[in-house]
């Protein structure tokens, strides 16, 4: 009888914890000076592929530095990944994440979630927003409502993304869409001044396929990196006329609530296709890093080359997958993402 017991107990155990990894992707580094600590990817914007960007460089982190890495995604009820969704499960992993890179863009998560959330950012802990993620929260109702990307409040405006990350989605104070996207391609170019920062080493050229975005740092930011508009979607298009750099990528320091310190840092590009250009993946990998305080391990030779099959769909409001589930891309041979059912 106890043998039984045991043994139910253990199937029990075994089924749930299955459930809870198939709702989420997590790639366990085996040895590299991130072994031991954890990162939460956190992927649910409706154009730019966040879906596809996270555990590409998720993959990267795990198998080149050692990382424990957790992809959360937008889902559907029955467990498909929906771009843009507000149901992100999984967000109890954030209890003993040590990192959190952030594709979100418009979402409101139930109050339970935000709660999770919030308690990270009253640590101070670090925080990575690529693209959309400026104006990653839109429709929360009740006590987290200041989080979204037009909150007006005195103490908290701008929200999340100009509180933490150091800028919103506003344009008629000049954070919008800056050239024509989807016409335009984008270069990226290190500022001069910044050319010795540990999240520049080794990063040259950068060419990202999403359309340029103006931005208004806070002023307390760094700037590492301004765009260039292209006149066309090619790599090495001439800049298009008339249309003057802005900043691409900055950092930060943010401090919630009153709480400790914490090193943030936010780029305007990002995009699945923007990956491709190895300046650009060399520096979400570097800015992770530094944003933990691990700058010291920051080389300008090191690898950081894709793992496993990495085709990007072009970004579109239309889903490049509608059947695929987290659990598809388990392991570092997986495609990501798979192609869409005919």
């Amino acid at each position: 009888m106890k043998l039984q017991i045991l043994r139910s107990l253990a199937l029990i155990l075994f089924v749930s914890t299955v459930a809870t990894a198939a709702d989420r992707v997590v790639y366990e580094g085996d040895a590299g000076p991130g072994k031991g600590r954890h990162i939460l990817f956190i992927a649910s914007d409706h154009e730019y592929r966040g879906e596809e960007t996270c555990p590409a460089i998720a993959r990267i982190l795990a198998q080149r530095y050692g990382f424990r890495c957790t992809v959360l995604f937008g889902q559907t009820e029955d467990g498909l990944i929906k771009q843009g969704s507000s149901l992100i499960p999984g967000i109890e992993e954030i209890d003993d994440a040590d990192m959190l890179f952030l594709f979100l863009r418009f979402v409101a998560p139930e109050d339970a979630w935000m709660e999770k959330f919030e308690s990270y950012l009253k640590q101070g802990k670090p925080v990575m927003g690529l693209r959309t993620t400026t104006h990653a929260f839109n429709g929360l109702q009740g006590k987290y409502a200041y989080h979204n990307y037009n909150n007006g409040g005195a103490d908290f405006v701008g929200g999340f993304g100009r509180q933490v990350l150091g800028e919103t989605w506003n344009p008629s104070l000049g954070a919008g869409h800056y050239g024509n996207n989807h016409k335009y391609a984008t270069a990226m170019h290190v500022v001069a001044e910044q050319a010795e920062h540990p999240i520049m080493r080794g990063v040259k050229e950068m060419h990202a396929m999403a359309g340029a975005y103006s931005a208004v740092p806070m002023p307390d930011s760094t700037i590492l990196a301004t765009n260039q508009v292209l006149d066309a979607m090619e790599v090495g298009s001439a800049p298009l006329e008339g249309k003057v750099p802005q900043p691409a990528a900055w950092i930060r320091e943010y401090s919630f609530q009153g709480g400790p310190k914490g090193r943030a840092f936010c780029t305007t590009q990002g995009a699945s296709e923007d990956i491709q250009s190895e300046g650009v993946r060399r520096m979400l990998v570097n800015a992770t890093l530094w944003c933990m305080g691990m700058e010291g391990t920051i080389r300008a030779d090191a690898d950081v080359s894709f793992v496993g099959p990495y085709n990007p769909s072009t970004f579109s409001f239309k889903p490049s997958v509608t059947d695929a589930r987290p659990d598809d891309i388990q392991g570092f041979d997986t495609p990501i993402l798979k192609p869409a059912a005919e």
